[in-house]
């Protein structure tokens, strides 16, 4: 009898699944040792691999003088360096030169053209954050290289689908407001004013995220009209370009890092607040369309640090493959003095009467968690 109690937690045992384990805000190293550099991140699951693309900072620069890299990983701890997935260039006269501020690239794939498009935030050289373009790029193979194809302003000469006629007629510009954040400026920015001021050039586009839907729908959402207010548009269908259509999302409510994820046919949104390098508290936006309306609800951190995130900033919302509502919260706390040094928080969502809830964990395994 005791034989077969043995065998049978053997067994047991064997079908356990290996301890993935995930320790927040400490070293992360590749297969060579060194700190993962992939920092505002995203990551694309491709053949039964998880693909990690992200910023590289440097020591003392948090500027792209290298590009994005890429790390794989079948089990999202051990991650192999795959090199360097896209190259700023030598070239002055490129938009991607060394030197530009590239960040928060993500990648998605594009089934009917079997290609591997990169959407990231640009800033030009030495042009601060005047220019709030958006850079795309494209390859074959899902490690890269990436060929870099332009950069623009989304959306240009196309008014957001949830933008009144009263709105676009407006005659108000940002030039009638000596002062900003009076009562009258914020109506005036909710009612569009920086929407009509970038109409003809495009819209200003900086944090940002990708998100393809069931249907092989690709969104791009970012942060816009002087970080105010969040813009969802629509890709085109080989993900290349924006087709026009676009909505605002929370006007004025000036947020930036937004990371979405989908479950039970609601859409999740989850952003922070734009207090540069420093933390605040996540925000989260709530639709049953995509489209909207999105609708606000309070801070889905709870406990100690909840107000500062942790101590991070979103990045990512990732499901894990295989496993039924799964969704691990990508997050970065940032270095500003020492960039290549910013860490990684990544933490469970877990649900609590319908909407997401983020608490801290010193250690956390991933199919512990997610059984």
């Amino acid at each position: 009898m005791n034989y077969y109690i043995f065998i049978i937690a053997l067994l047991a045992s064997s079908c356990r699944a290996v301890p993935a384990i995930v320790v927040p805000g400490e070293i992360w190293p590749d297969d060579q040792g060194r700190h993962v550099n992939a920092h505002g991140g995203g990551i694309l699951y491709h053949d039964n691999t998880y693909y990690w693309f992200g910023e590289h900072k440097g020591e003392r620069s948090s500027s792209a003088w290298v590009g994005v890299t890429c790390y794989s990983s079948h089990d999202l701890v051990s991650w192999t360096s795959e090199g360097v997935a896209l190259f700023v260039v030598a070239d002055t006269t490129s938009d991607i030169r060394e030197g530009c501020v590239l960040e928060r690239p993500k990648v998605i794939y594009n089934q009917k053209t079997g290609k591997f498009v990169m959407y990231f935030h640009l800033e030009l050289f030495r042009r601060g954050y005047s220019a709030a373009r958006v850079g795309v790029a494209v390859s074959d193979r899902v490690t890269g290289p990436y060929t870099f194809l332009y950069s623009y302003r989304p959306c240009a000469g196309y008014w957001p689908v949830n933008m009144t006629e009263e709105q676009r007629n407006s005659t108000i510009t940002p030039g009638d407001f000596p002062e900003w954040w009076t009562d009258e400026w914020r109506k005036a920015t909710n009612d569009g004013m920086f929407t009509r001021r970038d109409f003809e050039g495009g819209q200003m586009s900086r944090d940002m995220t990708l998100y393809v839907d069931d249907d092989g729908k690709a969104y791009h959402i970012y942060s816009s009209e002087e970080n105010l207010t969040l813009h969802l548009a629509e890709l085109s269908d080989d993900y290349l370009s924006h087709t026009g259509k676009y909505i605002r999302i929370a006007p004025g409510g000036h947020n930036e890092a937004p990371a979405i994820f989908k479950k039970d046919g609601r859409y999740f949104m989850i952003t922070s607040g734009c207090t540069g390098w420093a933390p605040n508290a996540a925000r989260l936006h709530v639709a049953d369309n995509i489209w909207g309306p999105w609708t606000e609800y309070p801070n889905p951190c709870v406990g100690e640090e909840a107000n500062l995130t942790f101590r991070s900033q979103g990045t990512y919302i990732l499901p894990v493959v295989g496993k039924k509502n799964a969704f691990i919260f990508m997050a970065d706390r940032w270095t500003p003095r020492r960039p290549i040094d910013a860490r990684y928080i990544w933490l469970p969502i877990l649900f609590e009467n319908g909407l997401p809830v983020l608490k801290w964990y010193d250690r956390w395994d991933i199919n512990e968690v997610f059984r």
